[in-house]
């Protein structure tokens, strides 16, 4: 989550010197993305270049004394891109007024282009040479952000998304549509599992999907390049150029065709795919139905053709082609927009002959706000072609509108934890009980652990504070009291952290035996919560005291108590919250075994689908969940969601005002 706190930061800063180039080149607004993505592509490939050529170097093999060099092999293998010298990031940034920074941009991207065919004729090159020198010298030190350099995960993918907005360039995305949320596509990845064979996305936009595939095969410690192959459609030349570059940069080919995929499979798919992942625009409306009625990718038959000889609605076109590419083994996963899975009219009997070919694995649906750019909710459809047959008939509905975090005001997304939980649901449907309990026992090892590493910092947090309190002229009695009862309760604490980490090395982690062990694991949990109270309360009293005392030179101790604090609460926090997690799983399904859950899950047979005019929307099936009183309310988390609202708003309203100056300016006022 912090990090996408700090990326909204960094594209707002790096927007502001790319807008710069409005003013200080040839380009229209909506052509100077380019150059500006091939310095994120080169601050990218460099961060990964250099976080992975130790790990290389320490395993490189020498003879007589001589170690051989570096290969793009060696980089392609651990998921990062070779760079030779003159392409790596810090070269192009300690570069003087007096050198040619174009045409060390243009070397530096033919270097790469050599070492790599698939970017032959895509990396940016003469966009360069429209750039003045200093102009883009200043470009280059602002991509050397050190949020860039510590960036990981499709970074690359959001910011150009970002930049796309910000350029209102309509003609390049559908609305951002292209742009999958990181959650998302984890979520589709985690219920596929695409993990060889031929992965396909014939609407790859940034090419993200491929990405978030390539890091599930890599946690499997293979190759993503020895066991997967990523086939990728796009339309927009300019999107298929990004694709590239994002899979280049994370060490990754994939063979992108340009193609409108409503009139063409450029790679002839039809039955071959392993797997398909997809993010499609959402509600086309002008597909030309001539063009493709007796196309073999529409094994359902067209939906609604309106007055104009267009399909009404795109979305059942793309679930057909999706269906038509998995091979018989195959599994798809894709977003769809919500209105989707209840329309009526010809779309319903699609959806209807897609239901009896008994292959609609599960629906997920998802609250809004997940989009970057769009605010809509939407639903994540599974086929999968290789269905047990006691699931032919039925579908799994989860309604997960009420599992998010929040990011910022507009953001949402899944924590680590929320998507493993609602994957964990997943496992259970498919019978894969031990994975369900590995995810339990590993939460409950986190408690232990979080809680043991916490010993040293309270332990430190009550040397600091005695050392504080023995310089003050007096110690009021209720901190005195206070600080020996927390005292206190830190040894007691303790002692039960060491009973109960000798009592989980001797635990069978059978279902029976985690149930039995989170029930002592809640008295760590709710001391933990306590503590961390005593803590902020102690620090508090300390503090005014030093006020009151008017000893200045008590405020360097005073503010070194304040972060030793911090770092205890947030330490304490961690024992609660995964101690939650383990709960969340165990109160819902405490036999390891799939349960209908109200607002949650359940598994749907044909019958009640059909009952209800074969409708695919979870909320439709699973019902409300009863209201519970919330016993765990967070306070710091609500405080934090609204200065997280406050500030977004604030924000704005300053843009806002810099705008209508400039606009007052503009008019001579």
């Amino acid at each position: 989550m912090a990090q996408l706190e700090n990326m909204e930061a960094v594209e707002k800063r790096l927007w502001g010197s790319a807008d710069n180039l409005r003013a200080n080149s040839n380009y229209a607004s909506n052509e100077y993305f380019m150059p500006v993505m091939g310095l994120i592509f080169l601050r990218h490939a460099y961060s990964r270049y250099l976080a992975i050529k130790p790990e290389i170097e320490a395993t490189l093999p020498s003879r007589g004394g001589v170690t051989r060099s570096l290969t793009k092999e060696d980089f392609s293998s651990k998921g990062a891109i070779y760079l030779q010298e003159k392409s790596q990031f810090d070269y192009l940034v300690n570069l003087t007024d007096a050198d040619d920074r174009a045409q060390a941009m243009i070397d530096a991207m033919d270097a790469i282009e050599e070492d790599y065919e698939t970017l032959k004729g895509v990396l940016p090159k003469s966009e360069y040479q429209e750039l003045d020198n200093d102009v883009l010298g200043n470009l280059i030190r602002t991509f050397n952000d050190p949020a860039l350099k510590k960036a990981t995960g499709d970074i690359f993918g959001r910011i150009y998304e970002y930049f796309l907005t910000q350029f209102a360039n309509e003609s390049a995305h559908d609305g951002g549509e292209f742009f999958t949320p990181v959650s998302l596509v984890q979520m589709i990845v985690n219920v596929i599992e695409p993990d060889h064979g031929a992965v396909i996305d014939p609407a790859c936009g940034s090419g993200g999907m491929f990405v978030q595939s390539a890091h599930f095969i890599e946690n499997m410690h293979k190759n993503p390049q020895d066991v997967a192959t990523f086939y990728g459609a796009e339309k927009n030349p300019t999107t298929i150029r990004l694709a590239k570059m994002n899979l280049a940069v994370h060490g990754l080919e994939g063979k992108i065709q340009k193609a409108i995929s409503y009139y063409e499979d450029p790679h002839d798919f039809l039955g071959k795919a392993d797997f398909v992942m997809a993010n499609p625009p959402f509600n086309v409306d002008d597909v030309d139905a001539e063009k493709i009625k007796n196309d073999p990718r529409l094994p359902f038959g067209l939906p609604g053709v309106n007055k104009k000889g267009a399909v009404s609605n795109g979305n059942y076109l793309w679930m057909s082609y999706f269906y038509s590419y998995l091979n018989d083994e195959g599994r798809a996963g894709f977003v769809m927009s919500s209105q989707a899975s209840s329309s009526g009219g010809q779309e319903a009997e699609v959806r209807r002959k897609m239901i009896e070919t008994g292959h609609v694995d599960a629906m997920v649906s998802i609250r809004s706000n997940f989009f970057y750019t769009r605010s809509v909710p939407c639903e994540l459809w599974f086929f999968n072609k290789a269905k047990p047959a006691k699931h032919e008939q039925k579908v799994l509905m989860l309604d997960a509108r009420n599992v998010y975090r929040k990011v910022t005001r507009k953001i949402y997304d899944f924590s680590p934890e929320q998507l493993a939980n609602l994957t964990a649901i997943i496992w259970l449907y498919r019978g894969e009980t031990d994975r369900f309990i590995s995810l339990v026992e590993q939460y409950l090892s986190q408690v232990l652990q979080e809680a043991i590493a916490s010993k040293a910092i309270m332990d430190s947090f009550v040397v600091e504070l005695q050392e504080l309190l023995s310089k003050l002229p007096t110690v009021d009695a209720d901190t005195s009291s206070a600080f020996n009862v927390l005292r206190e309760d830190i040894s007691t604490f303790e002692l039960n952290i060491d009973a109960e980490n000798s009592a989980w090395q001797q635990t069978d982690k059978n279902n029976a035996r985690l149930l039995d062990f989170a029930t002592k694991a809640e008295a760590l949990a709710e001391t933990s919560r306590d503590l961390l109270k005593q803590i902020d309360q102690l620090y508090k009293f300390a503090e005014k005291q030093v006020k009151d005392s008017g000893e200045r030179g008590l405020n360097k101790l005073t503010k070194a108590l304040d972060e030793t604090r911090k770092e205890a609460i947030g330490q304490l926090k961690l024992i609660r919250y995964f101690y939650k997690q383990a709960r969340w799983l165990q109160e819902r399904f405490p036999d390891a075994e799939l349960e209908d859950i109200p607002g949650l899950v359940k598994l749907v047979d044909r019958e009640e689908i059909e009952a209800n005019d074969w409708s695919l929307t979870p909320g439709r099936y699973v019902g409300v969940a009863p209201e519970e009183e919330d016993e765990d309310f967070d306070f710091e988390e609500t405080l934090r969601d609204i200065h997280i609202e406050l500030k977004d708003l604030n924000d704005e309203a300053a843009e806002l005002a810099a705008q209508i100056q400039r606009n007052f300016q503009e008019l001579g006022v």
